[in-house]
């Protein structure tokens, strides 16, 4: 499981410039990992500020078997977007994970972004 922080990059919002992404099998124990990191992001004063209530991406399209702790670790990481006085948006949703988050009713706690959704290959 992998999760990395951009900022600025090209292609990422200018009033969004933050984005959490998420690879691999999430466990249990890095959820708190991946609140951390997100908490970091967001308090970071060098980092790049978010205007009040935008959305935090977190793209979540490389992550690999979604289950029931990936569905934990979206409803934390809402929880700390939330606290910020911000709202997460989850990106290239894999339709496991948009099944998972339907049937617990969270779907419409965090922002699911409509469209297309794009797989990273990765390890079956």
């Amino acid at each position: 499981m992998n999760f990395a922080r951009r900022s600025g990059l090209p292609g990422v919002d200018a009033e969004n410039p933050i984005t959490l992404t998420v690879t691999g099998r999430v466990s249990r124990a890095v959820v708190a990992d991946l609140c951390g990191e997100l908490e970091r992001a967001l308090a970071d004063p060098c980092g790049a500020a978010l205007t009040p209530g935008a959305a935090v991406d977190c793209d979540v399209g490389g992550m690999i078997r979604p289950d029931l702790t990936a569905v934990e670790a979206v409803a934390r990481l809402g929880l700390v977007a939330r606290r910020a006085g911000h709202t997460l948006r989850l990106r290239r949703v894999p339709p496991e994970l948009r099944a998972l988050l339907d049937l617990v009713g969270l779907a419409d706690v965090v922002s699911l972004e409509e469209g297309p959704e794009e797989r990273v290959p990765g390890p079956l």
